[in-house]
């Protein structure tokens, strides 16, 4: 059996709310993700590796081309980004905003 997996769809992207989720999010002390904004882009890059676009999947739910799991951004009370929630296999990892 083998396990097959294909990428969701994309969905539509505010635009007008892209600026919320550029910065830099940190795991662990050292350990950071900086998302950046190309135009209507939004790419996340950790340490050397190449960035990698993000594509919406919903408003604040974004995917990987080819990468099961999701990047969640999350929001506080007030409505401002505080976190990234890398999931995959089910498990989160949550990377604050800086």
């Amino acid at each position: 059996m083998l396990r097959y997996y294909e990428d969701p769809a994309v969905g539509k992207l505010d635009t007008a709310r892209l600026d919320d989720f550029v910065g830099t999010y940190e795991l662990a002390p050292g350990v950071t993700i900086t998302v950046s904004r190309e135009g209507d882009q939004l790419y996340s890059k950790r340490g050397d590796a190449p960035k990698a676009a993000l594509k919406p999947e919903s408003t604040d739910l974004f995917f990987r081309s080819g990468v099961e799991g999701r990047r969640l951004f999350r929001r506080n009370d007030s409505g401002k980004v505080d976190a990234l929630i890398d999931r995959r296999n089910n498990e989160d990892l949550i990377w604050k905003k800086l």
